[in-house]
């Protein structure tokens, strides 16, 4: 799945979760996002695993990782706790961090939660998830759309997108993006595609979304003012919806204490498609941290 990369199984909170690692020295934790699993990261793992030790997880829910039964179970945060227990499963103590999409989101909220026991921070192309749902503008809420369609009580996404899932979610992979971008990584695509065509995995992808609005919310309101100290990078793509959205710096800055912001070239997922663009933001961060 990832060149040069030992897949491994741990058996988590709720369920195995499965994930790749390789490499030796400091230890340095990818998180995937929607709709993908952790082969997004075939461009950047194994550059990284020269001078670190790298895991790629798949999150809660996606890939080949457990998919339990009920909203409560795809938090934000208790996804989270999925990564502690690989973490302590590993024996490391303390890890640079990195997410993007929903793995930012879960990294957002494990920085929040467990402060000590990472190094830094990066979150790639995503603003807060209280801030997009209490300010969400017109532009937002149609680009962002599945945010509420995905959100909408079972079966009713689960259904219609079973129906034809690789439709909707290539839409979901052309759509967010520029129009420029090159193709997606053939390997890559085949196994976002192996992961999507399950029902129990569009089911859960679903609650990871339901999750989002309700949970995830509730929590996220409840320490608003928390600030996140470790050295943290904010990656976004240049010319997509975030960017033209919101003022990125001014957003992050009221939840990041010591933080860079780095436009990218490309649209959402610009790890995928521009990885040596993504690495030399990555190694120039952490190289300094």
């Amino acid at each position: 799945m990832i060149k040069g990369f030992r897949a491994a199984v741990h058996g988590g909170p709720c369920g195995p979760i499965a994930y790749s690692q390789a490499g030796s020295g400091p230890a340095v934790i990818l998180l995937h996002g929607f709709p993908q699993t952790r082969a997004m990261w075939h461009g950047i793992a194994p550059d990284l695993a020269q001078n670190y030790r790298v895991i790629c997880p798949d999150l809660r829910g996606y890939g080949a990782s457990a998919k339990p039964l009920g909203v409560a179970h795809y938090s934000f945060r208790e996804m989270g706790r999925d990564i502690l227990a690989l973490m302590d499963h590993l024996g490391i103590e303390s890890a640079h961090l990195i997410g993007h999409d929903r793995g930012a989101r879960v990294s957002h909220r494990l920085a929040l939660d467990e402060p000590t026991r990472f190094k830094t921070l990066t979150l790639m192309d995503i603003i807060p998830t209280h801030t997009l749902f209490s300010e969400i503008s017109r532009e937002v809420a149609l680009a962002y759309y599945h945010w509420f369609f995905l959100a909408l009580p079972a079966p009713i996404p689960d259904d219609m997108i079973a129906h034809d899932p690789d439709s909707y979610f290539m839409s979901c992979l052309t759509g967010w993006g520029t129009g420029d971008e090159p193709e997606f990584d053939a390997a890559a695509l085949a196994a976002y595609q192996t992961a999507w065509r399950q029902r129990d995995t569009i089911r859960a992808m679903c609650d990871d979304y339901r999750a989002a609005a309700t949970l995830d919310f509730a929590v996220d309101a409840s320490d608003l003012e928390q600030r996140i100290a470790c050295p943290s990078l904010v990656l976004y793509a240049e010319r997509g919806i975030m960017d033209k959205a919101y003022d990125m710096r001014s957003v992050w800055a009221e939840k990041l204490s010591d933080f860079t912001a780095k436009p990218m070239r490309g649209g959402h997922f610009f790890p995928d498609h521009y990885p040596k663009d993504t690495l030399a933001a990555l190694h120039a961060f952490l190289g300094r941290n």
